[in-house]
């Protein structure tokens, strides 16, 4: 199943090309849910919940996806993680890139680095785009796998982690370029667009075994597979709850792999993948 939230925080079931609005059954969710809770209610309920959001579905009239605005799958997850250096040749062209300040060790890898987080104030749609604040500073686009993760956990092992992940989707860990910290600079407003949409795990019954493409005004830039992920889907769980205790709704981008490159306003970054969806993300400056 794939979901959408879309216009003014409505739910939707994609089926093809046109979207099937279910938002009576996210007011109930959300009504039923605590306030206190950690986590994203509709993400939480969705295996009690499908069947009933796939009948609503079946009943509710169609709209064209085009002649809506897509927002952020996710509405509250507790956190953003992410996986840096986590392809060995996203690894190679950053060593390579002499506009990168080298200010880790050069073998250093996602074990080295750990993962990091980004503010949950960066997730936006692919209709709200992405805002360049420094024009004169270089920022990079960066399409990546990734997961949503589906129920609470913490200290999961590799044999369980699949077990906790709601589904996926396509992001971009938008990189400004510079000396501050990794996690200041990649929280910037807009810089973690989200979609097309949100799908549910059992879409992709092998994580590990997906291809992914990264365009910029459709000249190809990244053509990915996480067969190549250096921690792979288990792992980063596991390595991740090895620190963190995990909610519903937590958004954990897997890593960038190679082609990353600067992006400027007016370009559109096209994430794609045939198992997920294809999501167009405009580039503009910031006002």
């Amino acid at each position: 199943m794939k979901l959408c939230r879309y216009d003014d925080d409505r739910l939707g079931v994609v089926v093809g090309d046109m979207v099937h609005d279910v938002t009576a059954a996210q007011d109930e969710i959300r009504a039923a849910a605590p306030y206190a809770m950690r986590g994203d209610a509709v993400i939480a309920a969705l295996p009690e919940w499908r069947d009933r959001l796939e009948d609503m579905a079946s009943k509710a009239a169609g709209k064209p996806v085009s002649e809506v605005s897509l927002l952020c799958p996710v509405a509250r997850p507790s956190k953003v993680m992410a996986a840096p250096v986590n392809y060995h040749a996203h690894h190679a062209e950053m060593q390579a890139d002499s506009a990168i300040p080298k200010n880790r060790p050069k073998n250093s890898g996602i074990g080295d680095q750990g993962i990091f987080l980004k503010a949950n104030s960066a997730l936006v749609g692919a209709s709200e785009g992405v805002s360049l604040r420094f024009p004169d500073r270089r920022s990079d686009q960066e399409v990546e796998f990734v997961i949503i993760i589906g129920k609470q956990g913490t200290d999961i092992s590799q044999d369980d982690a699949l077990d906790y992940i709601a589904g996926y989707t396509l992001g971009l860990d938008m990189s400004l370029r510079g000396p501050e910290d990794r996690s200041f600079r990649k929280s910037i407003d807009g810089h973690a667009p989200l979609g097309p949409y949100f799908v549910t795990a059992d879409e992709i019954p092998d994580p590990d075994d997906v291809r992914f493409k990264g365009l910029v005004n459709d000249e190809l830039r990244q053509d990915a597979h996480t067969k190549d992920l250096i921690y792979g889907i288990r792992r980063l769980i596991e390595f991740a709850t090895s620190f963190y205790t995990i909610y519903p709704g937590d958004v954990y981008f897997t890593g960038s792999p190679a082609g990353v490159g600067q992006v400027y306003p007016g370009d559109v970054i096209r994430a794609e993948c045939n198992l997920i969806g294809t999501m167009d993300v405009p580039v503009h400056a910031h006002q």
